[in-house]
Parts: C-alpha cells; structure tokens; sequence
C-alpha cells in the first residue's frame, strides 16, 4: 500500500472521530438547554411562587373593597350627625319597631316616672379612669303609652348600689336622650346572668323580658340619656352619684382607613418579594 494511500485513509478515519466527537458534544449541550429550559419553567410553575404572585393581588383587592367601605362609613356617620343636629322629637305612644333602625342616634323627648324596681346596672365600665356602671331604669310613660329603656348613665363603683337601690316619690320626670338600637357584643363579653343580678352588656331583648315584657307593655326601646354639662358639672354628678349621660357624638367606629393602609402596603411588599424571587430565578 502506497503513502498516499495509508495518508488519505488516516485522514478519512480522523475526520469522522472528529464529526462523531462533535455530535456528541451538541448532543450533551441541547440536553443541558432542555434540562435548564424545563428547571426553569418548572420553577414558574412551583406552589410557593403560585401562592407568593397571589398575595399581591389578593391584598390589593382587599385594599380597594377598604376604600368602599370607608366611602360608605363616612356617609353613615354623616347621616347619624346630621340627625342629631336636629330638634328633639316625642316618641309615639306605641313606637313602629321596623321604623326603628331609621331613627338611630335621633334625639327625643321623653317623659314619666322611673320604675326603679327594675333598674339594673351594666357593667363594669370606665369614664376618665373611674370604674363604674351604666344604671339602665324603665322609664313608665303612662296614659296608654308603652315603658321603654333609658340609660341614664354613668355612676361609680363606690356608688353604684346606693344608685341603684335609690326610690322615687313617683313624680314625673323629662329628659332628652337619643335612640339607639341594639349594640353589638364583643367576643370576650360574658353572658349576662340576670338571676344573678349580672348584666355585662346591653341585650335590650333580654333586659325587656327581665322587666316584664309585652305583659307589662315594654317595647325593646332604648334611649340613652344625653349630658350637656361641662366639666364641674360631671365631676359633680360623680361624686353625688347622679348618673351621667352620654355626650351628643355619633361613636362609631371608624378604622377603614387604617386597614386601606395596611392592606395596600401588605401588597407592595409581597409584589417587590415576588419580583425579587422571579428575577433571581432567571439567573
């Protein structure tokens, strides 16, 4: 065999470990690029990146359903504000309890002779740092019309008893007070124990079937004694044990915007996590 001819075939044999040998290698480089491609669409797809791209929006929309709610707080409270600005009104003889809810925080004229064998004391409470009670009494209207609720106020612990326990010459009585409906109660409120002579919180139901109810005409009505007086007058009324009344304020709470806050700030910083999580994950 020729030079020529052992050269040429050495070539040929060269060659084809070389084309062999590169196959290989783009072989092994496309299953990297598939491996790498596929980790990285799996990692997309992964329950933490899911649940992390969800916060934002979740957070956000609570957000904005905040920002109706404080819309519609802010008109209620306004409305209640607006009622209670108004003259004084006198209560039917026999009060439309479904018109009832429409008429909240009004302020109305009542009158007539405590039924302070019923008076009950709801409690404990605090009014600038002093614990006391409320001193709910029905209030008889007579001449056919029905007894409702009254809270007269406030009265100390010291005093509470003595308030509570105090008679009446049977004369009648007026004062200006506004309608309130059923408060709500907190969770960590026990149960009232009327047997017991404990009242924790204002179940105006409960406090009604406690008086007598239907059978002594008492209608689920509560009315909450207004305090006009200034300073020297209340600090007065505490140490002679005279009940103090509520100031003219509407008290409802009003926190929506805190929670808009907290919301839409929860959203930005889940939103910038997410982004932060994603963009290291295309490294």
């Amino acid at each position: 065999m020729s030079f020529l001819h052992l050269r040429h075939s050495f070539n040929r044999n060269a060659a084809l470990r070389s084309w062999k040998i590169n196959k290989r290698n783009i072989a092994t480089e496309t299953a990297s690029f598939n491996t790498r491609a596929k980790a990285k669409a799996t990692s997309w797809s992964s329950p933490a990146k899911l649940i992390l791209g969800f916060i934002p929006i979740f957070t956000f929309g609570l957000g904005t359903w905040q920002v109706q709610r404080l819309r519609w707080k802010t008109k209620l409270i306004e409305e209640l504000e607006d009622k209670l600005e108004r003259e004084s009104m006198s209560l039917p003889k026999q009060i439309n309890m479904a018109a009832l809810p429409e008429f909240q925080f009004r302020r109305v004229t009542v009158s007539g002779t405590w039924d302070h064998a019923h008076s009950i004391l709801v409690g404990p409470r605090t009014k600038d740092k002093q614990v006391g009670y409320h001193l709910i009494t029905p209030l008889i209207r007579g001449s056919g019309a029905s007894t409702i609720l009254v809270d007269r106020g406030f009265v100390t612990q010291q005093q509470a008893e003595s308030a509570l326990k105090k008679g009446s010459d049977g004369s009648e009585v007026q004062l200006i007070g506004m309608l309130r409906s059923q408060p709500e109660r907190n969770a960590f409120t026990p149960e009232n124990k009327p047997e017991k002579g404990e009242w924790h919180w204002v179940d105006i139901q409960q406090i009604v079937d406690y008086v007598g109810g239907k059978g002594g005409s008492v209608q689920p009505v509560l009315v909450e004694a207004i305090f006009d007086g200034n300073v020297v007058d209340m600090m007065r009324s505490i140490r002679d044990g005279i009940p103090v009344g509520r100031a003219p304020t509407v008290d409802i709470r009003n926190e929506h915007m805190s929670y808009i806050v907290t919301w839409y700030s929860l959203s930005v910083a889940t939103s910038f996590m997410f982004w932060k999580l994603i963009s290291k994950g295309r490294r």
